[in-house]
């Protein structure tokens, strides 16, 4: 099986960047999970993908449009009516291939199209409101929910996985300029590129 390759390549420069007064106000990472897929609901059959997920997943969505949860082992999230963002180990699109079954809806393997990155520290959210019109406020948009948005042309879905922590998810050929604004956009707060992290 062909291994997949970082699509950031020799944009990714480990370091300290940006004005760091204040030490680095956000850390960036590369934090593409195993298996990105997309699981969609037929009209009615909402509920019976939900089941379906959480069986796959063992996680438990909230009522509400921006649904979402996450662990350490996957993560779910609402990126539209009836439609989900579900990532998580090597199994997981099998598992779900299996589990959303033809009357239920549909599951798209998104694994080779899409880039994860994280932005993780105290002024992520700041450096997050520059570049997407979202409140990124923790009352706004909790732990685990969602938002699926753009940034101009790069298309972005965006979840909060912790306190002060987001991963964004864009397409692979978006993969080198989205880091490059992500950086400029943080420079003012500082940041540190530090490489690959499990998500």
């Amino acid at each position: 099986m062909v291994e997949r390759t970082s699509p950031l390549g020799s944009v990714f420069m480990p370091g300290s960047y940006g004005d760091l007064s204040r030490g680095a106000g956000v850390r960036l990472y590369e934090a593409t999970p195993p298996s990105i897929m997309e699981a969609a609901a037929w009209p009615e059959k909402k509920e019976a993908l939900i089941a379906a997920i959480a069986n796959v997943t063992g996680l438990s969505l909230p009522p509400g449009p921006n649904a979402g949860a996450a662990s350490a082992e996957a993560s779910v999230f609402s990126i539209g009516p009836g439609r989900y963002l579900v990532t998580g180990g090597k199994v997981l699109a099998q598992r779900l291939f299996e589990a959303v079954t033809l009357d239920i809806g549909t599951a798209t393997d998104l694994s080779h199209g899409r880039i994860a990155i994280r932005i993780a520290g105290p002024r992520a959210e700041w450096v997050l409101s520059k570049l997407f019109a979202i409140d990124f406020s923790p009352a706004a948009f909790p732990a685990g929910e969602g938002r699926a948005t753009a940034h101009h042309e790069v298309f972005a879905q965006i979840q909060r996985t912790g306190s002060d922590q987001f991963d964004i998810f864009v397409f692979r050929s978006f993969a080198r300029s989205f880091w490059i604004m992500l950086c400029e956009a943080a420079e003012e707060v500082g940041y540190e590129p530090v490489g690959r992290q499990d998500a």
